[in-house]
């Protein structure tokens, strides 16, 4: 049996284009004991893969040339070498980017699609989710009454902190997104204001949306919104420091924050973190999160691409901010 994947063809310089990637068809193996083979339903793209294309050293390796890139996938198990797991089966793996993935059968999570969709577990119920969650609950320790504040606050990860931040009970909860659509989405599910960054000063729109100033800011952006934030904290506020998309395909050193230095004085805490770190709340997580949907207080959205040879493209419009809510391939 063959089955296509999407390579990396070369390592961008700056922003990544189409030429960077590459479709191949290859045979698929078969799986051998303790291995699942999944068809693949639906894939992620995601901002931290673009460091992944960078030979650097980092948290995770760097993809490899020539080889298939990695991430976020729900599929179906279509042969099992596991006594854990049937064909039949709807598992959460990182083997994406590719139409069947042969997978350890430790490097699986059975998921419940009579729960919520598969896709689902790529966004809101997956690692964005459980992103949002740890950094608004226990990375920024929120409390209720606090005001909030969530930069790239229309997308998947974003888009679930502020609503968590609420139903935590949150004082006020503030996003920054890229367009008036968005803007409009951030006030349907839930924030009390928000604000187009392209609008005017980024200080005065702040200020208008939280003029008491700010306890909490979940930082997807860096630059010059996390600069805008520092300025903002109220004495002992903490920032989780989530991503800092603004500055992923910069080709020169950031120009912001310029302002660390308030730091000291306010006695702030800024804490990086990823969601690995917080694979012990999954279970948790997964458990309020559901019920939150269910009673219908929790929403997201979703951008499809489809078809194994658009991801290059979805991945590209991610990084633009092109996508409301989750940014995810059918296959």
């Amino acid at each position: 049996m063959k089955g296509r994947e999407i390579h990396l063809a070369s390592r961008p310089l700056g922003w990544p284009s189409e030429d960077d990637f590459c479709l191949a068809e290859v045979e698929v193996a078969e799986p051998q004991a303790g291995e699942l083979l999944v068809r693949n339903q639906v894939m992620s793209v995601d901002p931290y893969m673009r460091g992944r294309m960078n030979e650097i050293p980092s948290y995770v390796p760097p993809f490899d040339i020539g080889r298939p890139l990695e991430g976020g996938a729900v599929g179906t198990v279509i042969e099992s070498g596991s006594a854990l797991f049937a064909a039949g089966d709807v598992v959460l793996h990182q083997a994406g980017w590719r139409e069947y993935a042969v997978v350890p059968e430790d490097a699986a999570t059975r998921v419940d699609p009579g729960l919520a969709p598969p896709s689902a577990y790529l966004g809101v119920l997956g690692m964005p989710g459980l992103t949002a969650y740890a950094g608004i609950l226990d990375v920024a320790a929120m409390q209720p009454g606090e005001v909030v504040f969530v930069s790239a606050a229309a997308g998947a990860v974003g888009s679930a902190a502020g609503q968590i931040a609420r139903l935590r009970g949150a004082g006020r909860v503030v996003g920054s997104a890229g367009s008036p659509e968005k803007v409009e989405y951030l006030r349907g599910i839930g924030f009390d204001a928000a604000f187009d960054y392209h609008d005017g000063a980024l200080r005065r729109s702040l200020r208008t949306a939280a003029p008491d100033g700010i306890d909490v800011y979940f930082d997807n952006v860096g630059g010059r919104q996390l600069e805008v934030a520092i300025g903002a904290m109220h004495p002992h506020g903490r920032i989780a420091m989530c991503g800092a998309i603004s500055m992923y395909n910069a080709d020169e050193p950031p120009a912001a924050p310029r302002n660390l230095a308030l730091s000291m004085g306010k006695r702030l805490t800024l804490r990086g973190f990823l969601a690995g770190d917080f694979a012990h709340l999954r279970d948790q997580f997964i458990a309020e999160a559901a019920g939150w949907l269910h009673a219908g207080e929790l929403h997201y959205r979703e951008t499809f691409a489809e078809g194994l040879q658009a991801a290059p493209r979805a991945f590209l419009d991610m990084m633009r901010g092109r996508n409301l809510g989750k940014m995810l391939v059918r296959l």
